[in-house]
């Protein structure tokens, strides 16, 4: 009667490897997954708003950002302790997280980073949430026009 054996380094080799366990394979998936999502939000907000800033007057706000409720995205930003998580990444009191060089330049892309921190941080916020915060950011700190 013969015995399988498997060959001794073969066996190391998988028990070494990081997707030979199935939870380890669905970290790394929904991490994938959030990664995607969030690529998607960013670009999406670049495509299918830019089109909307551009019809900005010059009187006044990006068009993305008319008729945003700017108490509601105080409010949220005070109960989403956004400075708080801006200061941990960049420290100091965290406005220097928006001054990256050149990586917002635009109303869109505004808002689409403000997408991808709900997306990324599972905040689940309506899109008319995160217009509003981008609109108090825009108010505050960017100034698009």
């Amino acid at each position: 009667m013969s015995c399988w054996r498997p060959m001794p380094g073969r066996l190391a080799r998988r028990a070494e490897a990081p997707t030979s366990n199935p939870a380890s394979r669905a970290t790394a998936a929904i991490q994938k997954a959030r990664a995607a999502v969030a690529a998607l939000a960013v670009g999406l907000a670049a495509l299918g708003w830019s089109a909307l800033a551009a019809g900005a007057d010059g009187a006044g706000l990006p068009a993305i950002f008319r008729g945003a409720d700017l108490p509601l995205g105080e409010r949220l930003l005070a109960e989403h302790r956004c400075s708080e998580c801006h200061s941990r990444r960049v420290g100091g009191d965290g406005s220097d997280i928006y001054n990256p060089a050149g990586r917002i330049a635009t109303p869109a892309a505004l808002r689409g980073m403000v997408e991808y921190c709900n997306t990324d941080l599972g905040l689940q916020m309506f899109p008319e949430e995160v217009t509003a915060i981008a609109a108090v950011l825009n108010r505050d700190h960017y100034r698009f026009r």
